[in-house]
């Protein structure tokens, strides 16, 4: 049964805090055999684990967010030891850059996707950040507007959780 501070996939936005937000999820749909670089959006309970900001473009949006150096990068690499974890540069494995040059990432919600003991292979990297257009696909990510996801990360807590049916 949800709660309050749960945030809600439904199949035409999201629900959090009783509003609703326009979203868009993988270019894969939804699926319940995450695969990485499949594009798909994961089905399940997720949880809300950790919150970084880009400290050069924005004020910290909670007390526990973390900021995003230049040399912090999160790895995508099924070979990777440290595979779906925060890694720093340099870094000999296949990874994703987190300091971006465009918005997507300068707010990252974390959550619990094959992590923290990452299976190998079955995808990394699943985030709630800013969408490149509305409804643009991610790669399996859920992404929302600017504002949207600035409102969510000032009343999100550690441990919310994400529910993908």
């Amino acid at each position: 049964m949800p709660h309050t501070d749960d945030l809600v996939l439904t199949p035409t936005h999201l629900r959090f805090a009783g509003r609703r937000f326009a979203c868009s999820i993988g270019r894969g749909g939804l699926t319940s055999d995450k695969r990485e670089g499949d594009g798909a959006t994961p089905r399940g309970l997720h949880r809300i684990v950790g919150m970084l900001y880009r400290p050069d473009r924005l004020l910290p949006p909670a007390p526990w967010a973390r900021a995003i150096g230049p040399a912090d990068l999160w790895s995508d690499d099924p070979d990777d030891p440290a595979y779906n974890g925060l890694v720093r540069a340099p870094h000999g494995f296949s990874h994703e850059r987190l300091r971006r040059a465009d918005p997507l990432y300068d707010l990252v919600l974390l959550t619990d996707w094959n992590w923290p003991d990452a299976r190998p292979g079955k995808g990394s990297a699943i985030f709630l950040h800013q969408w490149r257009r509305p409804r643009y696909p991610t790669a399996g990510c859920i992404a929302f507007r600017r504002r949207d996801l600035h409102w969510i990360a000032a009343r999100i807590r550690p441990g919310s959780r994400l529910i993908v049916p």
